[in-house]
Order: structure tokens, then sequence, then C-alpha cells
């Protein structure tokens, strides 16, 4: 089976600009997915989708293939399945044939390569697209709410069932960034993520941040030198 991992990075972030070329723990946000892809020997290629031109420079400079987004694939409110659909057309018009599609946001530069592999192992002939997800640290159940028509509280979540312990309602889980791994021709032959069969793979949540804000990338950065102490410790050790 032949695997193409594809990053997608826009350069418009409004929250964090620039933030897929931010420096953390000085390197830039994009080469850490680049740099892990290229540890997983079932992937054969590195794409990543940009309309940037800065992006695309520093992307080429740690190893990737460019595939030039339209801009109209790149705004605040374009929905990036469309650009994974543009990507998978980009890749067949240059005659490039692949069984698997990985898609491994920038956003998540905790991941590691078993987590990466853990999520392209579980996709079988029965699923339609794999994902990452972490436990969830709020109940809607419990504590999640949402303002009412009169502006008062409520439960976010409420049903038929009075649930009197927090054990007692479905187990929720967060999304992640961590890896979507599916085949293209059900992202060709789909409007979105959930149109299919979708499985979980439980990430640890120290490895589960999506950086989104200028706290998440603090907070990536300490995560990331603890990392580093932890592993030269381990080495001064041995």
């Amino acid at each position: 089976m032949k695997a193409f991992a594809f990053i997608f990075a826009r350069g418009g972030s409004k929250g964090v600009p620039g933030k897929n070329i931010k420096e953390i723990c000085g390197k830039p946000l994009i080469a850490y997915p680049i740099e892990i892809a290229q540890q997983v020997e079932s992937i054969e290629k590195i794409f990543v989708s940009t309309e940037d031109v800065k992006i695309a420079a520093v992307a080429k400079e740690f190893g990737a293939e460019i595939i030039p987004r339209p801009h109209e694939l790149a705004q605040d409110d374009s929905p990036e399945w469309l650009a994974w659909q543009h990507a998978i057309k980009w890749i067949e018009e240059r005659a490039y044939t692949f069984d698997t599609f990985i898609s491994l946001p920038a956003t998540s530069p905790l991941r590691n390569k078993k987590d990466i592999m853990k999520c392209m192992k579980s996709l079988n002939e029965e699923i339609d697209l794999v994902i990452g997800i972490t436990e969830a640290a709020r109940s809607p159940w419990f504590n999640m709410v949402c303002e009412d028509n009169d502006g008062f509280l409520k439960v976010l979540m409420s049903d038929n069932k009075t649930y009197i312990r927090r054990q007692d309602p479905p187990k929720i889980y967060d999304m992640t960034t961590i890896a979507y791994v599916t085949r293209p021709e059900f992202i060709m032959n789909s409007t979105g993520s959930f149109d299919g069969k979708v499985k979980g793979v439980e990430i640890p949540p120290e490895r589960a941040l999506d950086i989104d804000t200028e706290l998440d990338f603090e907070i990536a950065e300490f995560m990331m030198n603890k990392l580093i102490k932890s592993k030269k410790a381990e080495t001064d050790a041995s």
C-alpha cells in the first residue's frame, strides 16, 4: 500500500499571524509534521498544500513537495475538505497513484511516529476514516453550558436520562489534529469526514495539543522543552 502525507497550511491565520512558520523550540511549526512524516517508513511522499510563498519556501527547505493551493481554497471560510480534493486532483494530474491519504496538520507538533503509525494501522476495509481523539476534560452533561433565549445558562446536553455520577454518561472525546487517515476515493466521493464510517484512535493528552493561540504556543514550547530535557537525562544516564 502506497501512502502519501499531506500538510495543509494557509498563510492567513488570524489568531496567530504567520502561525505555520512561527518558530517553536528553534524550528518553524510546519517543520514538525514534515520531519515526523519522514520518520514513517511507509510514507513515500510528503506534500504541503499552500497559497503562501513563505510557507512554500520553508516547507521545501525541510524536504516537502509543494502543491500550489488556489486562493479561493485558502480563505477563513474555505472548507479544508475542498483543499483535500484539490490536492488529490493535483496528484492525479501528475500521474501519481497512491492508496492511503494522511493529513498531518502543522498545529500538532507534539505528535510522535507511533501516533501516526497507530492511526494508519487502524484503517481497514470496514473503516472510511481514522482520526486521533483524546478524552475530553469537560462533560456536556455536567460542566458545559450554553445560554438560552432569555440569556440564562443551561446544561449543554440533556436527554431523557438523569445522570447522577460523572462516570454514568457516555464517554466524551475531543477530536485532535494528530492525523486523519483515509483513502483518496473516499475524499473524492464524499462531502465531509462523517459521510462514512469513522474510527477514533486515542492519543494521550500531552501529545494532543492543537495550537491555535499564542498561549498554545507557550504550552507547546514548555512541553517540548520538558521532553528534550527528559531525553537528555536518559542519554546521560545510559
